[in-house]
């Protein structure tokens, strides 16, 4: 890739996810669960500007295994709640571990597993919403945007979508959608019934 921002404008709206990690982070909610989903959502945006930036040849690694792990982490907590018991950290720690391996096999292989784990997230992310009417809209509102965001993530630059010259102006939007659906998320990260039962106890 030529010049050290080839894609000046995926590049400088990758940074649309360090705002919404930042904004997660300033919230008024600084627990644990939305602490982590900050910093994740924060990783993401710097992963993606080193792929759309400098392009170094270790690029896959700081793009894919932020969101894989990200995607992880938001179908756990979903998981959580819906099934009404915290479900060990442990398997979504492990997913920056298992996609290095991932990662090095070849685009095939992360985008299929990323894929896989966006199908997780939103699934969950639903199921739990249809359980819980007070995160309905939050979450469909959420979900549609991420889609399209987890999708071109997964995608990103190993196909033509994403490759020097053959980038669209769309895909600079995607990243800006995507986080914004990241943000309004946010809302949902760390909920569960008993916490808003307790909430709405006088």
């Amino acid at each position: 890739m030529g010049g050290f921002i080839g894609q000046y404008a995926a590049a400088v709206t990758s940074l649309a996810f360090v705002v919404a990690g930042l904004a997660v982070l300033a919230g008024r909610r600084r627990d644990a669960p939305s602490v982590t989903y900050g910093l994740l959502v924060v990783a993401v945006g710097l992963g993606s500007l080193v792929q759309h930036g400098p392009d170094p040849s270790w690029q896959g690694y700081a793009h894919d295994i932020p969101i894989a792990t990200l995607l992880a982490y938001i179908a756990e907590d979903a998981a959580s709640d819906r099934f009404g018991r915290r479900m060990s950290p442990g398997w979504w720690l492990a997913v920056p571990f298992l996609m290095i391996p991932t990662v090095a096999a070849g685009p095939t292989a992360s985008t299929i597993v990323q894929a896989l784990l966006a199908a997780a997230a939103v699934g969950l992310c639903l199921e739990r919403a249809r359980v819980r009417p007070e995160l309905r809209r939050t979450t469909v509102v959420a979900a549609v945007l991420v889609a399209f965001g987890a999708l071109l993530g997964a995608v990103g630059d190993r196909t033509s979508i994403c490759r020097p010259g053959g980038l669209p102006p769309g895909h600079a939007l995607w990243h800006v959608l995507a986080a914004a659906g990241l943000w309004r998320l946010a809302a949902t990260i760390g909920s569960s019934a008993g916490t808003a039962a307790r909430r709405r106890r006088p």
